[in-house]
Parts: structure tokens; C-alpha cells; sequence
């Protein structure tokens, strides 16, 4: 069977020698911006979108390592192509794009200097892990809170998404603790909520979908997705400020990411939401988002992981 093959640094090499020097920034300070790109039926889902917000994560965090975008959304076409021919055709892939902020200079010495802007440029793929949220989607997931706070906003912009993830690596690990299946959810120093670790978070109230402010939040192109699907079918949407205890009165509660599109949220901490099981906006919307791609998201979960796990 071929190998899978990535893009890096200009060049398609087999996947396996995708590798990042230890000289490279990020693995010395974290300092790389990524996005991750999930397929539908083999097929590329909003990849302008996905590279818009790259380009834009570059420019907030001042990366001086030079990009050609037609050179990386060919590469995504050529890896896409390649390597869905080694999966299942009912399985689909995850896409990264990375890009990091170039050479250690400490390490290369003086003689580096005229090499140190150029960082890694890199796109790979991976079979989407149905079997780790395939359950979740029918049954939800459980949230909690944590005492890891949120990056500051003046040390590293929000609305660029970045590898430097120690704080939410310490959260989960921190609600974990707690509760062994949770995901953590982050709040600022004033107890605003922000987001997860793999997605935007909003409640449902009545027909208003509510979500934390594009100001404090990665802004998701999952979340620019369900906007436009809760538009369609009549739900208001706000974006405001929200606490934990807002959660009390949610209906409904869920998170949205690339790689499993929409997650319900049915605990918070050890408070129930909307009764404990997916509620009837959930369900509206993932049919909606389903109609959208052409596959039935949580059947093509449930599927995959059963054979993924036998």
C-alpha cells in the first residue's frame, strides 16, 4: 500500500518525513499558528475560510516566515487526494496546516542569521478518530470549570489560532481530575466563559442561541457555520457576555469544532443541562449541518468507530 505523503517547505515528501528541526521555533518557544481542515466525502470543507484565518493568525502574531497560499491550497488538493485513496470511502480526513515563527537564532549562531525567518510550512493528514466522540454526539458530554484562566488578550490575540497550549493542557487535566470524562471550560479573570479547548461553546434559552464575544474568543469556522444554519431555521443569536451561572437556566447546551462539526453538552460540572440528554435544538441543527455536507454526521461517527474499534 503507498505511504501517505505531506507538503513541507515547498515540497511533497512522504509523510513520515515530515519532520521539524529542533532548531525551529516551535518546538523552542511553541510558536507556530495552525489550522485543522476537516473532509467531507473526501472533499475539502470551507478551505478558504480555514486559510483566510490562517493568513490572518500570521499577521496578529507577526510570524516573518513567508507563505504562498496557491502553493498551500494545491497541497491540500494533492494530500487530499493521495491519502482519502488509503482510508475507507465512508471515513474521512483531518487536514492540519501548520506554520511556525522560524529558526532559533540562540542556536544557529550569527552565521544563521540570514536563515532565521524561515520557519516550517507544513500540511498533513490523519484519519478522522470517529471512536472519540461518536458516543458523545449521541449522548453528550460533560463540561467543567477550572482555575486555568484564559491566555491574556495583550500577550497573545485570541482571534489567532496558535500552538502555545500549556494552559489547556493543564485544564483538562485539572477537570479530569474531577471528572474523568469532562473537557474543561475557561473563563476570564472576571468569570466570563470563553471557550473549550476544541470549540466555541454556546446555551440554548428559549429560540436564542447564546455564545461569549468574538473580543474573547477564537472565532470558529464551525461557529461562523452553525450561525449561518441557526439563521436558516429561525433561531436568534446573541453574542454577549455569559457566566457559569447562566448555565442554570440553559435549555440546551453544546460546543462546535472541525473535526465532529457540533458536540451536545448535557453536564455541567455536576449540574445537568436540558434534563441530561441532546435536546431538540441539537438535533435541528446537526440534521441542518448534515443536509449541508451531505452525510449524516452522527451516523457516519457511530459507523466509523464501530469499525474502528470492532
Amino acid at each position: 500500500m503507498p505511504d501517505p505523503i505531506a507538503f513541507l517547505n515547498g515540497k511533497i515528501v512522504t509523510a513520515s518525513r515530515a519532520a521539524v528541526p529542533v532548531t525551529d521555533l516551535a518546538v523552542v518557544a511553541g510558536a507556530s499558528v495552525t489550522e485543522m481542515i476537516r473532509t467531507f466525502r473526501h472533499v475539502p470543507f470551507r478551505l478558504a475560510e480555514h486559510v483566510d484565518r490562517l493568513f490572518g493568525s500570521l499577521e496578529l502574531c507577526g510570524f516573518p516566515t513567508e507563505v504562498d497560499r496557491q502553493q498551500l491550497e494545491d497541497a491540500v488538493a494533492e494530500i487530499v487526494a493521495h491519502n482519502s485513496a488509503l482510508i475507507p470511502k465512508q471515513h474521512d480526513l483531518g487536514i492540519i496546516i501548520f506554520v511556525s515563527a522560524g529558526q532559533n537564532l540562540t542556536y544557529l549562531g550569527d552565521a544563521g542569521r540570514d536563515v532565521a525567518s524561515q520557519g516550517t510550512v507544513c500540511v498533513h493528514s490523519f484519519p478522522l478518530p470517529f471512536e472519540l466522540w461518536a458516543e458523545k454526539q449521541s449522548t453528550g458530554q460533560q463540561l467543567a470549570s477550572v482555575s486555568i484562566q484564559p491566555l491574556p488578550n495583550d500577550s497573545v490575540p485570541p482571534q489567532a489560532k496558535h500552538r502555545n497550549r500549556i494552559h489547556w493542557l493543564r485544564a483538562d487535566k485539572e477537570a479530569r481530575a474531577r471528572f474523568p470524562t469532562a473537557a474543561s471550560l475557561l473563563a476570564t479573570p472576571d468569570g466570563y466563559i470563553t471557550e473549550t479547548a476544541a470549540g466555541n461553546f454556546y446555551f440554548v434559552k428559549d429560540r436564542t442561541i447564546h455564545t461569549p464575544p468574538s473580543a474573547i474568543v477564537l472565532g470558529g469556522i464551525s461557529q461562523m457555520v452553525m450561525k449561518e444554519i441557526a439563521a436558516h431555521l429561525g433561531f436568534d443569536w446573541q453574542e454577549s457576555a455569559i457566566t457559569f451561572d447562566d448555565l442554570a437556566e440553559a435549555n440546551e447546551a453544546m460546543t462546535s469544532s472541525t473535526t465532529c462539526c457540533l458536540l451536545p453538552v448535557t453536564k455541567f460540572n455536576d449540574q445537568l443541562i436540558g434534563g441530561g440528554t441532546p435536546g431538540p435544538v441539537f438535533q435541528q441543527l446537526i440534521t441542518a449541518w448534515s443536509d449541508l455536507v451531505g452525510v449524516d454526521i452522527v451516523q457516519q461517527a457511530a459507523l466509523a468507530a464501530q469499525e474502528r474499534c470492532g
